[in-house]
């Protein structure tokens, strides 16, 4: 189920940047588990700021601190290691939360 939300309630207004009117794009964020059920929902749209990175996306959705539990990023089906990637226009981002099984 597709869903578009409301992010900027999220975000401070630093991390927005709307001061700073550029281009915008608009990536399609993909959760699994326990991400998608803090945010309520497995896909939704986020417009962001032309020259945004991965990094900042994380920031937005206040998930730094899972970086250092194993969070790891994924656009367009390609896990990346370079958070500083800039996200392109109709790009694919999905969270992989860390998996723990036994």
């Amino acid at each position: 189920m597709d869903r578009c939300i409301d992010v900027k309630r999220w975000t401070p207004t630093h991390v927005r940047g709307d001061s700073e009117l550029g281009s915008a794009i608009k990536v399609r964020l993909l959760l699994f588990g326990p991400l998608a059920e803090t945010v309520g929902a497995r896909e939704i749209g986020v417009a962001l700021d032309e020259g945004t990175t991965a990094l900042q996306l994380i920031e937005r959705f206040q998930l730094s601190a899972m970086l250092d539990s194993g969070l790891r990023v994924a656009i367009d089906g390609t896990v990346i290691s370079n958070l500083d990637t800039l996200l392109q226009d109709a790009a694919e981002i999905a969270l992989l939360p860390p998996v723990s099984g036994g």
